[in-house]
């Protein structure tokens, strides 16, 4: 019997929140990824995941699309979705995260726009719609309260199975 596909969406840290900050060249960065990298490997090989969904916000989402695409050449038959939780996501980034932001969007299989304008619970509204069309949620969290902890405690509510890599621990 064929096992059915799963989906994965990815919920962590803003750069701000992580020990190496905006350098992804510090070591706890490159090692980071490595270790996101093998966990989607085994996702795709073991789990049969094969749809991924980044909420494409600066930090971990943006790693994961990437790392995702990476993978596309070993894996073709992934998918990457990018949720963007309104229009205007990006207008406060520097034209250097912009332009990676829209290079991925642009090579993503699917975009859902949750809302054309901003609202004080877009992000909320984005993770839950995450959540919800997932099967795993690969979480990149330190365990303290966050907009990361928050979807942790609405996937779990919501009978998902969350994999939690600590990036203070890798």
């Amino acid at each position: 019997m064929i096992e059915e596909s799963k989906t994965v969406c990815f919920t962590g840290h803003r750069p701000q929140s992580l020990s190496f900050g905006f350098n992804e060249d510090d070591e706890r960065c490159i090692r980071l990824k490595g270790a996101m990298r093998n966990k989607i490997i085994r996702l795709i090989e073991e789990c049969n995941a094969k749809h991924f969904i980044s909420g494409m916000a600066i930090g971990i989402d943006i790693f994961a699309a990437e790392i995702v695409f990476e993978l596309k050449n070993q894996y073709p038959q992934i998918k990457l979705e990018c949720a963007i939780p309104c229009e205007n996501q990006s207008i406060r980034w520097n034209e250097r995260i912009r332009d990676r932001y829209f290079s991925i969007i642009e090579k993503s299989d699917l975009e859902t726009m949750l809302q054309r304008q901003y609202t004080h619970d877009c992000m909320q509204k984005r993770n839950e719609y995450m959540v919800d069309k997932s099967d795993i949620i690969l979480a990149i969290w330190n365990g303290k309260g966050s907009g990361t902890g928050s979807t942790v405690k609405y996937a779990k509510a919501q009978g998902k199975e969350v994999i939690v890599i600590n990036p203070n621990k890798i």
